[in-house]
């Protein structure tokens, strides 16, 4: 068995097209001895248009990109990738490897070829299982830089070798071979088949959804608490908040039992509370609070913002 590490840069990418200008690669043993290690360099067929995963602009590779025109198009090296793929000898891995899957399959699709079918795995699945921080998406030269790994970014073979290198790290940090990794970390391999795409995920990747999807859940029946609570107030006419209206943010409005409190409060001062943004006079939120919500309301000119304290004064 050979594990084969791969990476993908691309000219330019949109939602139905990726031009792939190289496929790097990195073919080792079980004990992480190089077999080969390769850049294919790609004819992308069009010009260069590089962002970030963001869409920023000023991505650069490092290659000569006046060169490019003067290698094959994909077309010519498609059975050469499919073969080193779909080769069931061979573990294949990548890091956030389900971007260079969809590269491949929109790339299949742009020439017509046959799709790809193999089966593959995540580092960065990997690497989350091993901090157990499932909240965010590290980046390769992040992690790379944790596991004390040293590697050119955005140099598709460097990149290959560099998730190779981070696989071996969490074997030796994990003192197990890369089956117990794969066991230890409850590993589960995507696929690509009929141009159809499925995710690698892992055990801790599955925990950590559930429990998401459930505090998501809490949440929203807490919101619906809430509101329903809000719709049985009686407005009062008169009261030094008549004509008043508050809103507050997501976080408060989510401890339910402290919100109604405060909305008693605004009630019985004869104003009264909506969700709206745009409706209110007065919005309320903790010390600190960066949420996308508490930045509108600060961008509105007509909205006076108070924290907690400042609301109670306020109510006072």
């Amino acid at each position: 068995m050979n594990f084969v590490f791969f990476d993908i840069e691309c000219a330019s990418v949109n939602k139905t097209s990726a031009k792939i200008c190289v496929f790097g690669y990195v073919m080792c043993d079980e004990k992480f001895n190089i077999v080969k290690k390769e850049d294919i360099l790609i004819n992308p067929k069009g010009g260069f248009h590089l962002t970030d995963r963001k869409g920023s602009k000023g991505l650069v590779l490092p290659y000569q990109y006046s060169e490019f025109k003067n290698y094959p198009p994909f077309t010519k090296v498609y059975p050469f990738i499919k073969s080193l793929l779909e080769n069931r000898d061979n573990v294949i891995l990548g890091h956030s490897i389900l971007n260079d899957v969809k590269y491949l399959n929109l790339e299949t699709k742009r020439f017509k070829l046959p799709s790809f079918d193999f089966q593959f795995l995540d580092s960065q699945l990997m690497y989350m299982s091993y901090s157990g921080d499932f909240k965010k998406q590290c980046g390769l030269e992040h992690i790379a830089n944790e596991l004390g790994v040293e590697f050119t970014p955005h140099r598709a073979v460097d990149d290959a070798y560099a998730t190779m290198k981070v696989v071996e790290a969490l074997c030796k940090a994990e003192q197990c071979s890369f089956e117990g990794l794969v066991r230890l970390y409850g590993l589960c391999r995507g696929r690509i088949k009929n141009y159809c795409m499925y995710s690698p995920t892992s055990a801790g990747v599955k925990t950590y959804k559930k429990k998401v999807s459930e505090e998501k859940r809490e949440r929203s029946q807490r919101r619906i608490e809430f509101f329903n609570y809000i719709s049985r107030k009686k407005l009062k006419r008169g009261g030094r908040f008549y004509g008043k209206v508050f809103s507050f943010s997501k976080d408060l409005e989510d401890d339910t039992e402290f919100a109604k409190s405060l909305c008693d409060g605004i009630y019985d001062a004869g104003g009264r509370y909506t969700h709206r943004l745009i409706d209110c006079n007065y919005y309320v939120c903790a010390d600190g609070d960066d949420t996308q919500r508490t930045e509108s309301a600060r961008n509105m000119p007509q909205i006076t913002i108070l924290n907690i304290e400042g609301f109670r004064d306020l109510l006072k």
